[in-house]
C-alpha cells in the first residue's frame, strides 16, 4: 500500500533540491491564494452594489480583452526580454491593480465602473507575466524534473483555487471586502521577492530573429496557423472551450448562494472552492492515467462528465452539500482533461511550436472562464440563475456530441501513435 501511495503522489524532488524553485513555487501558491480571494470578493462586491448577475458577468467580460490582447504577444515578448524582469513587473502591476481595490473598498466609493476598470488592469498584467512565469521552469529544475515541477505547479494553482475562495468568504463576512483586497496586496510581497532572488533570465536568440528582438507578430500568426492546419489540437482546445463557456457557472455564485441555498459570502466561497478541492484531488491521485492510451476519447469523456456534473449542480437547491459534491467531481473531471490535453499537446506538437502554443493556451484558459461568466450572466439575467447552470452544462455536452461526430479521429487518437 505504500508503494502504491508514493507512485501515486507527486514527487517534491524540484522543490528539495531547487532553491530558486522553491521560492518561487512558494511566491506564486501565496499570490495565488490572494488572487482568489481578490476574484470572490470583486464578484460579491460587484453583486452587493447591484444586485445584478449580468453586472457580476461583465466582470469576466472586462478581464477577457486585456488577456487577450496581451496574452496573444506575452510569450513573443518574454522571448525578447529578461524575464525576470518582466515577471517583476507583472507581478508588481497585479499587486498596484489589488491595492487600487482595497483603496476603493476602504474609501467606500461604491462605484462598479471603479472595479471593472482595476480587473481590466489584471488582465492585462497577468497576460503580460504569466508567460514569462511559465518559461522559467526550464531554467530553474533540471530536465529530467520537469514533469514533476510542471506537475507541482498544477498543485499550487489548485491550493489557490481552494483556499483562495475559502479564505476570501471567510474575510469578507468578518472584515468586509477590504480585508480580502488588503491581504491580497500583501500576498504579492511573496512573488516580488521570488522573482526578485532569481539570476537574470535572457532568452537565447532563436533562428530568424533579427538583433533587434522583432519577432512577435510573426511567431503569434505562425502559431496560430500552426494550430489551424492540425485537427486533432484544434479538437482538444474546442473542447475545453466548450467546457469553459457554457458549463463554468461562476458568475452565478452570488446568486446561486443567496437563492439557492440562503447564504452570504462565506456560501459564495465554499461554491468557488469545491470545483479546486475535486482539481487538487484529480492532481494527487492521477496515476491511473498513464495506462490510458486514447487520449482523444479520455478528453471528451471527462467534459462530458464535466457537462453533466454542472447540469446536475443545477438542480441541487436546498441542497448545499449535493451542490459541492457535484462541483467537486467536476473539478476532478477538468483536471483529468487538462493532463491529457496538455500530454497532447506536447506530443503532438513539434518542439519548435511549443512555446507559442502555450501562449494560445494561455488564452484559452484564461479567457474562456471570462466568456462563460458573460454568457451565464445573460442568460441568467434573462431566465433564471438555475435555467443558466442547467442549460450551460447541456449546451456543454452537445458540443461534446457535435466534435465527436465531426471529428471521429479525435475519438481513435491513440498516445502510442499520436497524429497532430
Amino acid at each position: 500500500m505504500s508503494r502504491v501511495l508514493r507512485g501515486a503522489l507527486a514527487d517534491l524532488t524540484p522543490l528539495r533540491e531547487g532553491a530558486h524553485y522553491r521560492r518561487l513555487w512558494f511566491g506564486q501558491a501565496v499570490s495565488s491564494i490572494g488572487q482568489q480571494m481578490t476574484a470572490v470578493a470583486v464578484a460579491v462586491q460587484v453583486y452587493a452594489l447591484t444586485g445584478s448577475s449580468f453586472a457580476t458577468g461583465l466582470v469576466g467580460l472586462c478581464s477577457l480583452v486585456p488577456l487577450v490582447t496581451f496574452g496573444l504577444y506575452g510569450g513573443a515578448i518574454a522571448d525578447t526580454v529578461d524575464r525576470r524582469k518582466l515577471g517583476l513587473i507583472g507581478s508588481a502591476g497585479l499587486a498596484a491593480a489589488s491595492a487600487i481595490l482595497a483603496a476603493q473598498a476602504l474609501l467606500d466609493l461604491r462605484q462598479v465602473a471603479v472595479l471593472y476598470c482595476a480587473v481590466a488592469l489584471q488582465g492585462a498584467f497577468f497576460a503580460i507575466s504569466s508567460p514569462a512565469r511559465s518559461s522559467m521552469i526550464p531554467r530553474l529544475v533540471p530536465a529530467e524534473q520537469l514533469p514533476a515541477a510542471n506537475a507541482l505547479n498544477t498543485i499550487s494553482m489548485n491550493l489557490g483555487l481552494t483556499v483562495g475562495p475559502m479564505l476570501g468568504g471567510l474575510l469578507i463576512g468578518a472584515y468586509g471586502f477590504q480585508a480580502a483586497y488588503l491581504v491580497d496586496t500583501v500576498a504579492f510581497a511573496a512573488t516580488l521577492y521570488a522573482m526578485w532572488r532569481l539570476p537574470a533570465m535572457r532568452p537565447e536568440r532563436a533562428p530568424g530573429v533579427d538583433a533587434d528582438g522583432r519577432r512577435g507578430r510573426a511567431s503569434v500568426l505562425d502559431g496560430l496557423r500552426f494550430l489551424r492546419e492540425q485537427p486533432n489540437l484544434r479538437t482538444s482546445f474546442l473542447a475545453d472551450l466548450a467546457a469553459m463557456i457554457f458549463g463554468m457557472p461562476r458568475a452565478l455564485f452570488p446568486a446561486i448562494a443567496a437563492g439557492f441555498y440562503g447564504g452570504d459570502a462565506r456560501t459564495v466561497g465554499l461554491l468557488v472552492g469545491a470545483p479546486a478541492v475535486g482539481a487538487l484531488a484529480g492532481a494527487l491521485f492521477s496515476g491511473w492515467i498513464a495506462r490510458v492510451h486514447r487520449h482523444g476519447a479520455a478528453v471528451l469523456a471527462a467534459v462530458t462528465a464535466w457537462g453533466l456534473s454542472i447540469a446536475a449542480f443545477g438542480l441541487t437547491s436546498g441542497h448545499l452539500w449535493l451542490g459541492l459534491a457535484l462541483l467537486a467531481v467536476a473539478g476532478c473531471a477538468d483536471t483529468v482533461s487538462m493532463i491529457f490535453r496538455n500530454t497532447m499537446m506536447q506530443v503532438a506538437a513539434p518542439d519548435e511550436m511549443r512555446g507559442r502554443l502555450q501562449g494560445i493556451f494561455i488564452v484559452v484558459v484564461a479567457g474562456g472562464p471570462r466568456l462563460g461568466d458573460f454568457e451565464s450572466g445573460t442568460v441568467a439575467a434573462l431566465t433564471t440563475p438555475a435555467v443558466s447552470v442547467i442549460s450551460g452544462g447541456l449546451a456543454c455536452v452537445a458540443c461534446v456530441l457535435l466534435l465527436a461526430a465531426r471529428r471521429p479521429a479525435f475519438l481513435r487518437y491513440d498516445a502510442r501513435h499520436p497524429p497532430p
